[in-house]
């Protein structure tokens, strides 16, 4: 056997394990997660400090669904997925945190009393959805945008439930509902009614009575 061959086949047997290391992926995580109900996933920026008043809307938001008997679900790291991770575990709920292994920004928070890590984005971003009872999406970047749009494209096209997807902070959201209004649905992109998959709000009792409306525990 040549190197060239050599090296084809070494990478061929290296897709094939791949894939039991995604099953397994896919396994511990259904396993660990299976007896978390009736979870809100909250998403948001990893850069925002403590002193940030989202970060403070968040810790508050987390502790009251706790409160109200919801568990929470966040990326595990720091910024906003902190904050929710600590309101939940303060108020005595089950705190979830997904952590995705990164080269920087994410490392995990100490306040997830559920913690998984993940290498491949897409196994984590199922366990997102597969046991959420709404999104709540504060600010945040590229990572907090795909999430968002993807929730709202599976509900759109009906591959998962409906749920309520509700945007945290009027000021930072309300120039991309605006974008999509007068660009998307005005070119006909979508309809003018999958604005009402979204909520926005800037008042975490409001999210709390929102999700309450669809969700009875």
């Amino acid at each position: 056997m040549d190197e060239k061959q050599y090296l084809v086949d070494a990478l061929s047997i290296d897709e094939s394990w791949r894939i039991f290391r995604i099953m397994a992926e896919f396994v511990e995580s259904i396993e660990s997660l299976s007896k978390v109900k009736h979870a809100v996933t909250i998403f948001g920026s990893a850069r925002l400090t403590a002193a940030d008043p989202y970060y403070e809307k968040a810790e508050i938001l987390a502790r009251r669904l706790a409160e109200e008997g919801f568990g929470v679900i966040t990326g595990g790291g720091p910024g906003i997925m902190e904050a929710a991770n600590k309101g939940a575990a303060a108020a005595g709920g089950k705190s979830v945190g997904l952590n995705i292994h990164l080269p920087y920004e994410q490392k995990p928070n100490q306040y997830a009393n559920i913690s998984l890590d993940f290498k491949y984005f897409f196994v984590r971003k199922v366990m997102f959805v597969k046991y959420a009872v709404a999104y709540v999406i504060f600010p945040g970047g590229y990572g907090t945008m795909d999430e968002l749009f993807e929730a709202l494209t599976l509900i759109q096209t009906k591959r998962i439930r409906s749920f309520p997807v509700i945007l945290v902070g009027r000021a930072y959201w309300q120039g991309l509902l605006d974008w999509v209004k007068k660009v998307m649905v005005k070119e006909g992109k979508i309809d003018a009614e999958d604005l009402g998959l979204l909520k926005i709000t800037d008042d975490p009792e409001d999210a709390v009575r929102h999700i309450q409306k669809f969700v009875i525990l």
